[in-house]
């Protein structure tokens, strides 16, 4: 089976707006003193920065026969077709075309995505939309894992 891991970092403009964070509390606290400025500015910085963190610690993986999405593990066997979705694609089907059953890892600032078939009759889930920045590994991560 082709392996397959991708973490969903995010991008390193949210990090800069994280720090920005950190000096407005700064900012806030200044009338207060300097100990006030300088722990608004690290307390701050560091509740933005483990907010970043945490939102961008999302992964996918194809691993021991199992598709581990987020929080979501599903065996490669209860996995249908798997289609790679270029940001057009994407963008429709996390928006008009999405069914509120679905499973949804969904990253807005990632263009790209794939979209795959659950299969099971016992999941009332119709399919799984993972954003991705490699649709096409994934996809055939899965396809070797299913073969």
């Amino acid at each position: 089976m082709q392996p397959y891991e991708e973490r969903l970092t995010a991008p390193r403009s949210w990090w800069v707006i994280a720090a920005m964070v950190g000096v407005a509390c700064a900012l806030m606290l200044l009338p207060l003193g300097t100990l006030w400025m300088l722990g608004g500015l690290i307390g701050g910085a560091a509740l933005s920065a483990v907010a970043v963190s945490s939102y961008g610690s999302a992964r996918i993986r194809v691993v021991g026969g199992a598709l581990i999405a987020g929080d979501a593990k599903i065996p490669v066997t209860a996995l249908g077709e798997a289609r790679a979705l270029d940001a057009d694609e994407a963008l429709a089907w996390r928006t008009h075309k999405a069914d509120a059953r679905a499973f949804m890892l969904l990253r807005g600032y990632i263009r790209t995505a794939v979209r795959v078939e659950i299969t099971d009759p016992q999941d009332p889930t119709p399919y799984a939309y993972l954003s991705t920045r490699t649709p096409e590994r994934l996809v055939a991560a899965l396809a070797a894992g299913q073969a």
